[in-house]
């Protein structure tokens, strides 16, 4: 009885007896969770456009803070880095499209999968030899981003701290979901993204640019990259530790679904608050650890009873 009381009724009641804490920790998970929501983003992208999963969009988050930080290292002011950054991102897009997507035109997806994964340790070779391997700290106050926190009297005394640059991140993030949300929809080159993931022979059939379209779509996932670069640095710092963060992006796709912009949002904030609800309420019981590994098993729950997702679409093959 006290195992079932430590597992279905104290976690309730600590939430109750303490709603500041409990709102503080909703606050994290909802920051971690938008933040997941855009790293996922730049999976939705470069699956929409090409029908497969990109292995190197983590390690592309990391090479965009890394070269950001870096060019600020060698004395390129801050906002000049950032705009060579952004060029930088735009030069491996093409890269991609001219070297890699364009000479497997029409091959199975396991192969693009394969050249992601090429892409990956290419880019973590060339990362660590141009930048080290060391941690870098982000240039935060450079770019203007706000610093220190705000608190707010919760009840009797209670205190909501809210970080300022945890504020920012989310406000970011959220404009940046927003832009992607009516660029997919709205938009000639988000109709003609569609098209190609749909079926690249019938996408070139009806005069669309299969070469443009990826260039255009993995530069996108380029700037995603980097704004989810500086936001996680911002909060932690600059390393390749960022990508197995980065790979919180996959239990949050298979809740709400590879190709919905919406599901990675709301996907997001289920593992995001779930994961920091889990690890703080009922982390103690199992010796804490929970938030490395909870989000994974939620997923492989949605993919026992909903393998499409939340949002994603039911696919039927008529044999």
């Amino acid at each position: 009885m006290d195992i079932l009381y430590a597992i279905l009724v104290d976690p309730f009641v600590q939430m109750v007896e303490l709603p500041d804490f409990f709102l503080q920790v909703l606050w994290e998970g909802f920051v971690a969770g938008v933040l997941y929501a855009l790293i996922a983003l730049g999976f939705v992208l470069i699956y929409k456009a090409s029908g497969v999963f990109n292995f190197a969009q983590g390690i592309m988050v990391v090479f965009a803070g890394l070269t950001l930080v870096g060019l600020h290292e060698k004395g390129v002011p801050a906002y000049l880095a950032l705009i060579l950054t952004i060029g930088v991102m735009g030069l491996l897009a093409l890269a991609v499209e001219r070297f890699v997507m364009r000479p497997l035109v029409n091959q199975p997806d396991i192969i693009l999968l394969m050249s992601t994964i090429g892409l990956t340790y290419f880019l973590v070779g060339f990362g660590e030899f141009v930048f080290g391997g060391e941690p870098k700290q982000m240039i935060t106050t450079e770019l203007g981003l706000p610093t220190g926190s705000t608190a707010f009297e919760i009840g009797d005394g209670g205190l909501l701290i809210l970080q300022h640059i945890d504020i920012a991140a989310a406000v970011i993030a959220i404009i940046m979901v927003a832009v992607l949300a009516v660029f997919f929809n709205k938009t000639r080159i988000g109709r003609a993204l569609r098209a190609v993931a749909d079926d690249h022979q019938a996408a070139l059939s009806v005069g669309i640019s299969l070469n443009q379209i990826w260039a255009i779509v993995w530069f996108a996932a380029g700037i995603v990259a980097l704004t989810t670069g500086i936001m996680w640095g911002a909060r932690s710092d600059v390393s390749f530790a960022l990508e197995i963060i980065a790979f919180k992006a996959l239990p949050v796709l298979i809740l709400g679904g590879f190709t919905s912009i919406p599901g990675a949002i709301v996907g997001g904030l289920i593992i995001g608050v779930g994961e920091k609800i889990g690890e703080i309420y009922w982390g103690p019981l199992v010796g804490g650890g929970i938030e490395s590994w909870l989000a994974y098993m939620i997923a492989l729950i949605f993919l026992l009873f909903r393998p499409q997702g939340l949002f994603g679409e039911r696919i039927i093959e008529r044999v």
